[in-house]
């Protein structure tokens, strides 16, 4: 039978969702410093030529922050594949990355240049069997035994012993091992302060938040424990106060399985597979891009506030993960320049950027000497990395798109056109305005751009240098319209304009 509550107890029900509230609205908020809007992920850098990126590139381009792969101590694996660092001996700070040193200046000089750090955590599992099992920095463990002496962790803090075999079964796919890595219990106490121990002595650092790898594979109940016990953000690191990590969490789900990525929404954000895998399938030509009219959570994405978006990961685009043949990737740079280019001009979601190193055998690590050292990316006169790093980030189509997207805000779409067939047009208000020719013909077309009348450099094909553009000049008349030209044959098949001064001519 119900009761009636008192007043009192009335106002601590609402005091306690509200605390609810604020620290899930703090831990899906990256805290980006200013109008800045898109992280990148800098896939196994060192953390020494990270600071440099942040103060040299990242921070004058308007990056707002970089995803850091794993931290923690790893087992050496023969040939050192790029998978070892997600194969856990200890939760020292110790990687090819660098060691705790390097990486505490990385996050104060990133931070200094407005670029938030966020670090990639393995938390749902230590390493697959090994022997010997030694570490980067000489960490032991006896895998077949369980014993990780240098965390501490032993047989009683994991599941049993089992393989996922089946995903329509929520506790196999939770409580068995991932690909033979042995899976931890986090609903037992030891496990979790050990966690927390680790996350909060990154988040003293100066972090701002953490990508949480194979989240899908531990329980929300346990997850929700854990986060709520992280600290608040650091306030000597620049963060205000009271502010949460942001968290985004790895959940692959594109249904049909018992695990489901809305499961994991209410606590923080979640990686939008299905973003990347829709969106490679139309810039590949399989669909019309006209289909992109209503994009958003019409196409069965999660509400926008929730997602984080990619067009390629490290996983998916060596074809593990999720998304096969449809994942584009820099190898099919005009495709993907193009998908990236809608990425970030779309106001869906919170959007990261690859940064890759070239491969063809898809389990290679990143570039290195025969030591097993990583190799530096130099930056050649032209701006681009050498060495056999890509840094698609580095990309004059990308960097300047991230500029757009800040100069956007939270404007609306509005304006769309397309062709009824692989031409679309749309613009973010008043502030921005793109194009994009998928079709094998030529787009000239007199459009409504949304913005002032002016002179705009576009942002694809050139920018602004000592006031001069150094590509199309786009002429938006007093009606707000503009005569809009992409060859079929073009580089890139799109077009961008904005209201900022990196695109607004003579200003």
């Amino acid at each position: 039978m119900c009761g009636i509550i008192s007043r009192m107890e009335f106002k601590n029900i609402c005091i306690v969702l509200l605390i609810f509230y604020t620290n899930v609205k703090g831990q899906k908020n990256p805290h980006y410093r200013d109008d800045r809007s898109t992280m990148v992920h800098l896939f196994e850098w060192k953390f020494d030529d990270i600071a440099d990126e942040c103060e040299r590139f990242l921070g004058p381009k308007g990056y707002g922050g970089v995803q850091v792969s794993p931290v923690s101590e790893n087992l050496i694996i023969p040939g050192r594949p790029w998978y070892e660092r997600y194969q856990p001996i200890s939760m020292k700070i110790a990687s090819r990355s660098g060691n705790e040193e390097s990486f505490k200046q990385m996050v104060q000089r990133c931070n200094k240049a407005d670029v938030r750090i966020y670090v990639d955590v393995v938390i749902n599992h230590m390493t697959g069997d090994a022997n010997p099992a030694v570490g980067v920095d000489g960490s032991i463990a006896k895998t077949d035994e369980r014993l990780y002496p240098a965390v501490p962790f032993t047989f009683h803090d994991f599941h049993r012993v089992c393989a996922i075999n089946n995903y329509r079964n929520a506790t196999e796919v939770r409580n068995c091992e991932l690909s033979g890595l042995h899976d931890l219990d986090q609903s037992k106490e030891h496990v979790r302060n050990m966690i927390v121990d680790f996350l909060n002595r990154l988040i003293d650092m100066g972090v701002a938040g953490f990508r949480i790898d194979a989240a899908k594979h531990m329980w929300p109940e346990d997850l929700k424990v854990i986060y709520s016990r992280m600290n608040n953000l650091s306030i000597a690191h620049g963060f205000p106060p009271n502010a949460r990590p942001f968290i985004y969490q790895e959940v692959i789900d594109l249904g049909g399985e018992a695990v489901s990525k809305k499961e994991y929404t209410s606590f923080a954000r979640v990686i939008e597979f299905t973003f990347g895998i829709v969106l490679g399938n139309i810039f590949r030509g399989n669909e019309d891009l006209k289909y992109l009219k209503n994009w958003g959570n019409g196409w069965g994405l999660l509400k926008s506030d929730d997602a984080l978006v990619m067009i390629d990961n490290h996983d998916n685009q060596r074809g593990h993960g999720a998304g096969g043949a449809s994942i584009l990737t820099y190898k099919v740079p005009k495709q993907y320049k193009m998908a990236v280019v809608f990425e970030l001009a779309h106001p869906y979601g919170l959007p990261r950027v690859m940064s890759s190193y070239y491969f063809d055998d898809p389990s290679i690590g990143p570039p290195a000497y025969s030591n097993g050292t990583i190799i530096s990316p130099e930056i050649n006169s032209e701006g681009v990395c050498t060495n056999g790093w890509v840094c698609e980030h580095r990309w004059r189509q990308i960097y300047q798109m991230v500029i757009f997207r800040s100069v956007a805000k939270n404007s609306p779409l509005q304006n769309w056109w397309d062709n009824d067939d692989d031409q679309i047009a749309f613009s973010r208000g008043d502030l921005g305005f793109v194009a994009i020719n998928g079709d094998d013909t030529d787009l000239r077309q007199v459009l409504h751009t949304g913005l002032p009348a002016g002179k705009y450099c576009d942002v694809i094909s050139g920018e602004i240098i000592n006031g001069n553009c150094t590509g199309k000049i786009i002429e938006v008349d007093k009606n707000r319209m503009a005569l809009i030209e992409i060859p079929a044959d073009s580089e890139d098949g799109c077009l961008a304009i904005h209201i900022g001064r990196t695109s607004l001519v003579n200003f």
